[in-house]
């Protein structure tokens, strides 16, 4: 088992990357978009969480910038139907607290925004794993914050039809959850709005 990937970082691809280790072996690992988002430039020193995937045809490295979020990817695998590359998705189209909410809170809705995902897939998701990811934290072992109630998840809804992209509107929420806004969401809705203006 491959758990972690030490190096330079030779390669910087959309969705996959090239990591050449101390000891002369260059790896080329499989990455959702928001590990490119967060990698340095090529040259620098990278650590990468890896999950080594065996198939029939290939065995694949997949990337992840924190342990949790590699145990996220796993745990998206258990899901029957749910493979590398629509796990990967789901990763890329919604960040782990996001995908974490939607499927505890059943956001049927936010789980279709992503590519490959049907209504029946995302109900699987749902049923299958809403109580594994229960028990799923976030980074460095900290409970993922803020969204795990329905009622932060509708307000991020509300928001995101307001015109708001998804990530504005969960920092938003996420905020003001933290602060001790109470948990009904016109409430949550107003105090997240107020933030987003700067007020």
């Amino acid at each position: 088992m491959i758990s972690q990937v030490h190096g330079t970082l030779t390669v910087r691809g959309l969705d996959r990357v090239e990591i050449l280790t101390a000891a002369g072996v260059a790896y080329e690992v499989l990455i959702p978009l928001n590990v490119l988002e967060k990698l340095p430039r090529v040259g620098d020193p990278v650590v990468l969480h890896t999950a080594l995937i065996p198939r029939e045809d290939a065995t694949t490295l997949y990337g992840f910038t924190s342990a949790s979020d590699r145990e996220l990817f796993k745990l998206l695998l258990s899901a029957s139907g749910v493979g590398p590359g629509l796990a990967l998705n789901l990763l890329s189209a919604l960040s782990p607290e996001r995908l974490v909410a939607s499927v505890r809170t059943r956001d049927i809705a936010s789980l279709q925004r992503v590519p490959r995902v049907g209504k029946k897939t995302a109900e699987r998701l749902c049923i299958e794993l809403g109580d594994k990811l229960a028990a799923w934290s976030g980074v460095d072992g900290k409970a993922a914050p803020g969204l795990a109630s329905a009622g932060s998840a509708d307000a991020v809804r509300a928001l995101v039809s307001l015109g708001y992209s998804d990530s504005d509107a969960e920092r938003a929420v996420r905020s003001v959850v933290g602060s001790g806004a109470e948990a009904a969401p016109a409430e949550l809705v107003r105090k997240a709005l107020a933030a987003l203006q700067g007020r």
